[in-house]
């Protein structure tokens, strides 16, 4: 749940700055993965699946290590499926996610306050921690007992609030567990950041060395533009922000110490609260600053179409509900009471639209904010293309289309129901129509 970082210059940024890409960029030359392989949700113990299945087939639980062992004595390990404090991780969590066609990642969540010191303690046992992640992967694992998941994160944002040889200590030895109860499941980090470490993320450089004991590399990243008293956000295109810096810094790191590992980006997304909730507002959230429904709905599409331009494997959106609080990440769901908003409209358009395409290339990017992006299955291909802002006005816009016809264009909807029919006509080199805030995805015969 990042700050704000200072400025670094960035390849893809670069490129969006003097708009325009050539067929030769990067990311054009990749493959990429399917978008029903790339769009994730982050859950929890109220997740429901069968409503959230709409949106991805991805999901990430927070997985609180309290739940499973005592802190007084973590050596004494629960009996899988039932969890310490009798949850049934099969019937209340996993089993059912999976039987919904859900692939799961746990985040093992440690406990780092005060009043429960399990990093410490586990560091202090580094047998019990081993013996924990290989019973977990063991039960849980792709080639477990259960089969419920497929990864597994060790920690989730320890930062500065653990010191780096206590982390690594115990990432080592239950990474260690994790590979000798199932050598299938995928070993993540926890939160990390190539640029300096702080209370949410460790350095990468702590992984160093142990390139054998994890497969992807993990961020957090937030279009935050300043934090207390607002905790403002922008939109996921500007260029004053370091939103996606911060994550092409971690896949360049990957590149230069750790390449093959993939790079997931398992927590971005935006705060969407009513005017009644931002009315009641208490200390010290009391200038605390939200987006609205459709700018959260609009900038956690664009931030998907970005995210699968660059070399990330997936990326997880935080959070699928919320009690519509106004506070930083307690209004960040696609539903408001398990009530849909916007963005789950939206994005579940997202996930149906394009999810058996992958990306293929950047068609056009302007000075103007003009966002033309191609995707691409064996047997056809969609354009989308939108105008990257903080407004939601609309403007009349040529795409190229390289003499291929349109057959329909349909806008990013913002409530149940068929999306709107966007009219367009046909001029030298495309088509002109009207774009905005709100993609439009084009069907190219």
């Amino acid at each position: 749940m990042n700050k704000k970082y200072p400025f670094m210059k960035c390849y893809l940024l670069l490129l969006l700055c003097v708009g325009g890409f050539s067929s030769a960029t990067f990311a054009q030359a990749k493959t990429r993965p399917l978008m029903r392989e790339f769009m994730g949700l982050n859950g929890h113990f109220q997740f429901r699946p069968e409503l959230y299945s709409q949106t991805c087939r991805l999901a990430r639980n927070y997985h609180s290590l309290n739940w499973d062992v005592d802190p007084a004595d973590v050596s004494r390990l629960p009996r899988f499926p039932i969890a310490r404090n009798r949850v049934n991780w099969d019937t209340h969590v996993y089993g059912k996610w999976k039987r919904h066609g859900f692939e799961i990642d746990a985040c093992l969540m440690f406990d780092v306050n005060d009043k429960s010191p399990r990093v410490q303690v586990w560091a202090k046992k580094p047998k019990a921690a081993f013996e924990y992640g290989k019973q977990f992967a063991r039960f849980f694992g792709p080639s477990g007992q259960g089969k419920f998941i497929t990864s597994a994160e060790i920690g989730n944002e320890p930062g500065s609030h653990v010191d780096d040889a206590t982390y690594r200590e115990v990432f080592e030895q239950m990474a260690r567990g994790l590979r000798a109860g199932d050598p299938k499941i995928k070993i993540v980090t926890c939160a990390a950041t190539a640029l300096k470490a702080d209370q949410w993320s460790k350095n990468l450089d702590a992984f160093k060395g142990l390139e054998e004991l994890y497969d992807v590399v993990n961020v957090h990243q937030y279009a935050q533009v300043e934090g207390w008293p607002t905790w403002r956000r922008s939109y996921p295109e500007d260029r004053s922000i370091n939103y996606l810096n911060v994550i092409q810094s971690a896949i360049d790191w990957r590149d230069q110490h750790a390449a093959g590992k993939q790079v997931w980006l398992t927590e971005f997304g935006y705060d969407s609260a009513t005017s009644d909730a931002i009315r009641k507002r208490k200390k010290p959230y009391e200038r605390w600053v939200g987006v609205t429904d459709t700018q959260q709905a609009q900038w956690i599409v664009r931030s998907f179409l970005l995210f699968s331009a660059m070399d990330l494997h997936r990326a997880y959106l935080y959070f699928f509900n919320d009690s519509d609080k106004a506070s930083p990440h307690a209004a960040a769901g696609l539903t408001r009471n398990f009530k849909p908003k916007p963005s789950f409209h939206a994005m579940a358009h997202l996930y149906q639209t394009l999810g058996d395409y992958r990306f293929e290339r950047i068609v056009q990017v302007t000075k103007d904010g003009l966002h033309v992006y191609s995707y691409r299955n064996p047997s056809a291909r969609i354009l989308v293309a939108w105008i990257g802002s903080g407004e939601s006005k609309r403007t009349k816009a040529i795409i190229p289309t390289n003499a291929a016809k349109v057959r329909r264009a349909t806008r990013m909807p913002l409530k149940a129901g068929e999306a709107e029919s966007v009219t367009f006509k046909s001029v030298d080199g495309g088509i002109e129509l009207e774009v905005g805030g709100s993609p439009v995805y084009l069907w190219i015969k």
